[in-house]
């Protein structure tokens, strides 16, 4: 999401279609018919004014207007006042109150898009494509975005029960979370064996500090001699561009790290890396999954383009479009897709996402056969992507003859596994890592 605070004059409510400034040109050029689509409008809006059956304000009229226009152009233009502002400005900041958890309303019902690692959601084991359905035995169905946010909103240290209705189970079911200040950390690391982690949860303000603060710190903690890196971006929901850039930078000497391409043909920016890989050229894992979007695809696809990383997981979300966010006012903005994303080779992310160079299920999620995956391409008007796609070959189960993949949920537990994604990567990248190769190559006596 790219982020501009540029401050517009507020618009007037119901004279503002009627005092669009016209030059002689434009109106030589200008169609009629749009003109006369301006007409419908004004004649529906003094209708309505008019005629219905409660009295209905000039703010509710215009906004309703506004947000109509833009769900009809795709799912992620929107413009948003008040606590959907508060919350628009939290996911830049990494820093609110509520229970970690991004959800969005569709058909009526509240979606869990994904929640926080080490918040309230995350800790009561809610999952993407989650449905919650009653707050405190109050039913959601019907609300708008905001007000459902209100509704879990709450002093911290208070309680609230969530009805859940996930696929896969037969009955709903009940949680209980205790509100909390969400002050997220971007990004967290870790070594095991040798071998650095870096978990990013977010794009935020400060992600790609945070990022390069993690590399030093493995750098120290393994005497300047780690391995190699897995990067986390399962379960990320994008955010910032700029953070993007910084993160990719960091695991690059030079060379195009993303492009973003406006409606005409030479509206193109591109965003280059600087020289310094603090990852010093060694052996790096990507992690994504059907939660990795946005600003998380730009890394992948970046590093994957580079032959800098090798990609592994699921296929990403798909959210190959760029929004740019202009302030209207003091708790008020609009959210406008103006851009596509591309990776260094000239691929869209949009719509088909970013294909792992290894394929590698989380079978230890003992839901995951059974849950929905939702991505871009399934959303309602998504922006279609400028690749061919195979929808087909996207979603081809290949593993279901595969010996490295026969593993239950249970079994795997048994075993000491709680994540077999992270588990597969970093015994690959033992493999990988300079000194594996250095001692497969050595002669035995």
């Amino acid at each position: 999401m790219k982020l501009t605070r540029k401050l517009l004059p507020p618009l007037a409510l119901v004279g503002a279609l009627a005092l669009v400034p016209v030059t002689t040109s434009s109106l030589a050029a200008a169609d009629v018919a749009n003109y006369q689509e301006l007409e419908t409008f004004m004649s529906v809006y003094e209708r309505v004014k008019a005629s219905y059956v409660d009295q209905v304000d000039d703010h509710t009229l215009i906004k309703g207007a506004i947000d109509g226009m833009l769900a009809a152009l795709d799912p992620h233009s929107g413009y948003v006042e008040a606590s959907d502002f508060d919350a628009l400005r939290a996911t830049t900041e990494g820093n609110y109150g509520g229970l970690g958890i991004t959800v969005s309303v569709e058909d009526g019902a509240v979606k869990v898009i994904s929640p926080m690692e080490d918040t309230p959601a995350w800790r009561a084991g809610l999952k993407a494509n989650d449905y919650i359905t009653h707050i405190n035995g109050e039913l959601l169905y019907g609300l708008k975005l905001d007000e459902a946010v209100d509704k879990m909103k709450g002093p911290p240290g208070t309680q609230v029960k969530l009805t859940v209705v996930r696929v896969g189970r037969d009955k709903p079911f009940d949680v209980t979370l205790v509100r909390e200040r969400i002050e997220l950390r971007p990004v967290k690391w870790e070594v095991k064996d040798g071998i650095g982690i870096i978990n990013i949860n977010s794009f935020a303000g400060n992600t790609g500090d945070a990022t390069k603060a993690a590399l030093i710190g493995i750098d120290k903690a393994t005497g300047g001699k780690p391995l190699g890196y897995v990067v986390d971006l399962r379960s990320n929901p994008g955010g910032l561009l700029d953070q993007a850039i910084d993160v990719t930078d960091a695991f690059l000497e030079r060379g195009e790290i993303v492009s973003q391409r406006g409606r005409e043909k030479d509206d193109i920016e591109r965003y280059y890396a600087t020289s310094g890989d603090l990852a010093h050229g060694l052996p790096v894992i990507v992690l994504i999954d059907a939660g990795s979007a946005s600003a998380a695809e730009i890394v992948a696809g970046a590093l994957q383009d580079h032959h800098r990383a090798l990609v592994m997981g699921e296929r990403s979300f798909g959210k190959g479009s760029v929004q740019t966010v202009q302030v209207m006012g003091p708790k008020a903005a609009l959210r406008l897709t103006t851009a596509r994303y591309f990776t260094p080779s000239g691929k869209s992310v949009q719509a088909g996402g970013i294909d792992p160079d290894i394929f590698v299920p989380q079978l230890s999620d003992e839901d995951y056969k059974d849950r929905k995956v939702v991505r871009e391409a399934d959303l309602r008007r998504h922006l279609l992507s400028q690749n061919k796609v195979d929808d087909k070959l996207l979603e081809q189960d290949t593993t279901a003859n595969d010996p490295r993949f026969a593993f239950t949920a249970a079994e795997l537990e048994k075993k000491g596994i709680k994540d077999f994604q992270l588990d597969y990567a970093l015994k690959t990248l033992r493999r990988l890592a300079p000194q594996a190769k250095v001692a497969a190559a050595t002669p035995r006596s």
